[in-house]
């Protein structure tokens, strides 16, 4: 289905931007948003396969588009915001996926190590959310962030030193943008999911007495999918939300409350 369009050309669908977008949990994400009548465009440092994400996005709902970016770079971020605004006119929603993780003891830990992760899971969120909100604060528009954390951000886990203090910091700088912009009628939260069964986590849980050990750490027994990790993210980003704003939802089984 296509959206309508106004006299400026703009769409009259609601827009959501979805960074690191091209696989897993940042796929399902879209595809979710999409469904539920998004235009989706749909943003990646890896261009493989995120033109398919976007037709696939299109097939479900108004629109999708598929966008270049590298959070690690203000440059990158601008033009990706420009490009979702030329083609859509607006921007109600962003998602703050894109993120890598590192698995590594803290004794260990390089400094270039330590620069990418935070680059891109905590600096890349802040000046993302940055960008999106001084265009809604020029354009006196309302919109949503949902920023993607970790149980890792809430909890302490061996040999997660870097990845779970930047997804801690995800965590405040939620808070943090959510009170400076609630007047404003933007509105920022947060999922933190614990592990999620994606394809490439199930690649290297392969090992049935690894996979085990993780199950036994989580009270219900189970990983959240992608696709509840999604419909997190419509949740907190739709109307039945409206109240909801600084708050940091917890998809982990109840791991976090042991």
């Amino acid at each position: 289905m296509a959206g309508e369009t106004t006299k400026d050309g703009a769409t009259d669908r609601p827009v959501a931007l979805v960074t690191g977008a091209g696989v897993g949990l940042g796929k399902a994400i879209a595809l979710a948003l999409a469904e539920a009548g998004y235009c989706a465009a749909v943003a990646d440092k890896d261009s493989v396969g995120l033109d398919d994400v976007a037709r696939d996005c299109a097939a479900r709902g108004p629109a999708g588009q598929a966008v270049p970016l590298d959070v690690r770079d203000e440059d990158s971020i601008d033009a990706c915001l420009s490009q979702v605004l030329g083609r859509f006119g607006r921007l109600d929603l962003l998602v703050n996926n894109a993120g890598v993780a590192l698995h590594r003891p803290a004794a260990s830990l390089t400094w270039s190590e330590w620069d990418t992760v935070l680059d891109v899971n905590l600096k890349g969120a802040f000046f993302m959310s940055q960008r999106f909100g001084d265009y809604l604060l020029r354009q006196e528009r309302s919109g949503n962030i949902v920023n993607i954390a970790s149980a890792h951000g809430i909890v302490a886990l061996a040999e997660r030193s870097a990845y779970g203090i930047s997804k801690a910091g995800v965590i405040h700088l939620t808070k943090m943008l959510a009170v400076e912009w609630a007047s404003r009628g933007i509105r920022v939260n947060a999922v933190a999911p614990g592990t999620v069964m994606t394809a490439s986590r199930a690649e290297a849980l392969r090992d049935p007495q690894a996979l085990g050990r993780m199950l036994e750490r989580i009270p219900t027994g189970r990983f959240p999918t992608a696709e509840e990790v999604a419909r997190a993210v419509v949740y907190l980003a739709s109307p039945a939300a409206a109240s909801v704003t600084g708050h940091t939802l917890v998809l982990d089984g109840g791991t976090t409350v042991c």
